[in-house]
C-alpha cells in the first residue's frame, strides 16, 4: 500500500493504526480498542468521509495483541 495513503487515513481517523489489511476494493484498518469510537466517527461520519476521499470501502478493527 502506498505510503501517502497510509498518511491520509491516519491524518483523517485521527487515530493510531497498528496494521492496514487490503482485501480487493476493501481496506481493513486495526485500530486500539480505545480508540474505535474516535476512529469511526459519530454515526460513521469519520469513516465515510475517509471512503470518500480514498474511494474504498473502510472497516475498523480492534488490533489483537500477536
Amino acid at each position: 500500500m502506498e505510503a501517502e495513503t497510509v498518511e491520509k487515513l491516519k491524518q483523517m481517523l485521527g487515530v493510531p493504526i497498528d496494521k492496514i489489511e487490503k482485501q480487493e476494493e476493501e481496506l481493513v484498518v486495526h485500530v486500539p480498542k480505545a480508540q474505535i469510537a474516535k476512529a469511526i466517527g459519530s454515526n460513521g461520519s469519520v469513516v465515510r468521509a475517509a471512503e470518500l476521499v480514498l474511494k474504498k470501502k473502510l472497516t475498523i478493527k480492534e488490533s489483537t495483541d500477536e
